[in-house]
């Protein structure tokens, strides 16, 4: 018996279509390892039709008052939480995540994120208009930069596709959004509910590979890119954009160090960074996958945190009691074992390090111990459920390890000497700090990253902003 592929379709000035050509991507179940769907191959036919229906909405969006817009944003939060349900579905078919989680962790920040723009776009700020030259004067004008070429990744597929549009639409911008190939699922459907509620033209999303995304960030027609991804797809879309000068967003990835202090409460520190390590099979930029712990309390913390992974949780979506699903796809199990597999022989196994099951992409959770600072896996990107340890012997040590690294998107410091945490954050490069937490995240404040992590912000008014241009207009009052 034969079962019937759902069929994703792009969505275009409006309108659901397939691609120009009729090529497809089959889209894997990554809990199961079977197809479940088809989706467009979207080629350059596509690509123009996307960005013509976006240039053809744009003057009449850029027109609307902040207000109109406002109104909007709120529409698509209330009908984002009226059809979760449908929204969690998707998700968990694109990412195996558990059910649960996505329904607690997910689609609440959406919905409040989507808020939040929507009354950023009543909030823009500028220099007071006066006479800073005799008989002139000045005044700032805040506009939307135009079309915007969105690339959002497998790891969040419906979170950070509202990163993306959410700030871009408030802005007074219009969209062509790509989901990742492996994730499409959600945004398709997105598509359909803002579809509701935008002018035609306004939001497109099309589907398809690396390929349809360099001919996005490659197309005269948007002003900006903004991608999340890796580091190399950053540095590519960069180099694509630099062409025609395009502005470009960058998320991208991210090695974040867990600095450990000899005054740590190590039991409640260990149950939060197993957590922030392993939450989303350490599918996230932000993960706590770095640990450095001070000397004298190294071996007590690496025992805590190895029983920690020992009792945590992977498995299907319906199954309340994991913690985290599989990896996305295949790729990803081959490459998060691949660091395993190359461990130097100073390394050592605290737990975990293998893969789990044979149905679908699941992965242990994982505790390595005995690292040095220039070892593979502490220097390069996982993106799995592994989480790494450290020992440092003082907090210029600390530093220097923390700092070691190409990546510079988040850490935390974990010590109750606040003179010690209020010079850590100071001295960490890396674009947020946590201290005695890791890994939350609010509307209202920034996210992104320094170096190799890439540059601009999303979330808060400075990724607000992000999608904004600034003109000066002076007139003569003579």
């Amino acid at each position: 018996m034969t079962t019937e592929l759902r069929r994703l379709r792009n969505y275009i000035d409006g309108e659901f279509r397939d691609a120009a050509d009729g090529r497809t991507i089959e889209v894997t179940n990554p809990a199961t390892g079977e197809v479940y769907a088809t989706s467009p191959l979207s080629g350059q036919a596509d690509v123009d039709a996307a960005m013509e229906a976006a240039a053809a909405a744009f003057p009449a969006w850029r027109d609307t008052t902040p207000s109109e817009r406002q109104k909007v944003l709120l529409k698509i939060a209330d009908a984002f939480e009226e059809r979760a349900e449908e929204l969690i579905a998707a998700e968990v078919l694109n990412t195996g995540k558990p059910t649960a989680l996505v329904a607690s962790e997910e689609v609440p920040p959406m919905v409040d994120q989507i808020r939040f723009f929507a009354g950023a776009a009543r909030l823009l700020e500028g220099r007071s208009a006066g006479e800073y030259m005799e008989g002139m004067t000045s005044i700032i004008r805040r506009e939307p930069v135009g079309v915007c070429a969105q690339v959002a990744p497998w790891n969040y597929p419906m979170m950070m596709a509202v990163w993306k549009f959410a700030p871009a639409l408030a802005a007074g911008n219009t969209v062509v959004l790509k989901p990742s190939d492996t994730t499409p699922a959600s945004t398709v459907l997105m598509a359909e509910i803002i579809g509701a509620i935008v002018p035609k033209g306004v939001f497109n999303v099309i589907c398809g590979d690396r390929e349809t995304g360099r001919a996005m960030v490659e197309h005269p027609t948007p002003a900006m890119a903004s991608i999340t991804g890796s580091v190399r797809a950053g540095m590519q879309v960069a180099e694509s954009a630099a062409k025609d000068v395009k502005r470009v967003h960058l998320e991208l990835g991210g090695k974040a160090p867990v600095v450990v202090f000899e005054d740590t409460d190590i039991a409640k520190a260990v149950e939060d960074i197993s957590v922030a390590g392993f939450f989303n099979a350490g599918q996230d930029c932000t993960a706590a996958t770095r640990v450095l712990v001070h000397e004298s309390i190294h071996d007590e913390f690496v025992a805590a945190l190895a029983k920690a992974a020992s009792e945590t949780k992977t498995g299907q979506p319906d199954d309340e009691d994991v913690l985290y699903g599989p990896l996305n796809n295949a790729n990803q199990l081959k490459q998060v074992s691949g660091f395993i597999d190359r461990l130097p022989a100073h390394a050592k196994v605290e737990a975990g390090g293998h893969r789990v099951g044979d149905k679908g992409y699941f992965y242990a959770p994982t505790v390595v111990s005995g690292l040095q600072q220039d070892d593979e896996i502490v220097q390069n990107e996982v993106f799995g459920p592994v989480i790494t340890v450290q020992s440092f012997t003082d907090e210029a040590q600390a530093l220097e390890f923390a700092n070691g690294v190409e990546y510079a998107l988040a850490s935390s410091v974990w010590t109750k000497d606040h003179q010690r945490a209020m010079r850590m954050s100071k001295s960490l490069d890396f674009g947020c700090v946590w201290i005695n937490t890791h890994i939350p995240l609010v509307a209202e404040m920034p996210h992104g990253g320094f170096k190799k992590s890439g540059y601009g912000k999303d979330l808060s008014a400075y990724g607000f902003e992000d999608y904004t241009r600034i003109k000066h207009v002076m007139t003569s009052l003579g």
